[in-house]
């Protein structure tokens, strides 16, 4: 007899959150429940469209309950709830979006479910295991993941998906640096990762989360980072101009001491650039801040094995934007461009105070934290001067 689907509420219908409430729906073992605040309107009316390399298209899908808040969401227990917002923690926390279903008139009826939270950002697992360990219930279940997905919306209720949607998983704990999975840590792993991979997702179940959860962060931090403050994509970095007559330019001997390559200039011979320029100042610089954070992760994951980040983030970034079919574009540059709130707290601060910390020195990371903040700042400005109108 087949059991009975788990009830999941799911918050967040953008372009990542819509394809994982259709693939948590596809697998046949949830109801999914979703929270749609910015595009509601639209996706009740419509449904969603997706439109996906890898799973075909499906006109106007809906999940199986659609709701504006989570206080009309909160009418029953679920076996999981999955955060899949932006972490704008200067606007709202974790725990502050999820208190309806912190407070006593949810916890008295309904036991804690388990959290999953699909979001970017380094140490977003906290704030929640706080507020979920004060109700003084059972110990919290938090799963902290990797996504690595190719999606975008192209209208609200319209999102495109690439050939590729794969998420590691692992236990948030107080401890860190704890590497086996306990028998009762394993059966919430896999009781999650088994829907998502029913539902078509690549699911990786990792001891410990974090070290994993720092590779992509690495990823973001640089690149998330360098397209806002340029104004051009990652294309505008590895990728030489589509023009077939096209020759690069000699690179001006005044402006480059070609007898004394820094150690960055040499390392990064084998990575593609636009231009000549970029490829002798640009990619070296990226390779240098890159060693900043593997610095600051093997302080913090001994062990993990980052001695070759710097050069990987380079060169498998380059490959995957100069594929022909790539449009790759960081959500944090998509945020800038549209006038909106970026990550940068939890991307980027969260590295430049764990940093200081642990004592590793960061003068990169934190001018590129500083140049972030001036825009975050004025667009956070903005965002709460027409909340008061």
């Amino acid at each position: 007899m087949a059991a009975e689907p788990k009830d999941i509420l799911l918050l967040g219908l953008g372009a990542v959150g819509a394809i994982y409430a259709f693939v948590l729906q596809r697998s046949g073992l949830a109801r999914v429940t979703v929270v749609a605040r910015s595009n509601y309107e639209a996706v009740k009316e419509r449904g969603m469209d997706i439109q996906s390399l890898k799973y075909g298209e499906h006109k106007g899908w809906r999940p199986y309950r659609i709701f504006k808040s989570i206080n009309e969401a909160a009418d029953r227990a679920y076996s999981h709830v999955v955060l899949v917002t932006k972490m704008i923690v200067e606007l709202e926390t974790n725990s502050q979006l999820l208190e309806p279903l912190l407070s006593p008139a949810y916890t008295e009826k309904f036991s804690q479910p388990v959290y999953v939270l699909m979001q970017n950002g380094m140490n977003i697992e906290v704030d929640l295991w706080n507020a979920v360990k004060a109700l003084n219930q059972e110990t919290p279940r938090i799963i902290g993941t990797s996504v690595y997905i190719g999606s975008k919306l192209l209208d609200k209720h319209i999102v495109e998906h690439s050939d590729f949607d794969r998420v590691s998983m692992g236990i948030h704990r107080e401890e860190t640096n704890v590497l086996v999975n306990t028998p009762e840590e394993a059966a919430i792993l896999s009781g999650f990762g088994d829907i998502l991979s029913s539902g078509g997702t690549d699911v990786t179940i990792v001891p410990e989360i974090h070290r994993v959860k720092f590779q992509k962060n690495a990823f973001n931090c640089t690149y998330g980072s360098i397209t806002s403050l340029s104004r051009y994509n990652m294309q505008g970095l590895f990728r030489k101009p589509p023009d077939e007559d096209y020759t690069p330019p000699a690179t001006n001997p005044n402006l480059v001491d070609s007898a004394h390559p820094t150690p960055a200039r040499e390392a990064t011979t084998p990575v593609p650039a636009s231009f000549p320029m970029v490829a002798e100042y640009t990619i070296p610089w990226m390779y240098e801040l890159l060693s900043e954070v593997k610095e600051l992760g093997q302080k913090l994951f001994p062990d993990a094995g980052y001695d070759e980040l710097p050069l990987t983030v380079l060169v498998s970034t380059s490959a995957i934007v100069n594929k022909p079919t790539s449009n790759e574009r960081p959500s944090m540059l998509v945020d800038v461009e549209l006038g909106r709130p970026t990550e940068v707290e939890v991307i980027i601060g969260s590295l430049v105070r764990a940093s200081r910390t642990v004592g590793v020195s960061m003068p990169r990371l934190e001018t590129i934290y500083a140049l972030m903040l001036i825009i975050q700042e004025h667009v956070l400005y903005e965002f709460r001067k027409k909340a008061k109108l």
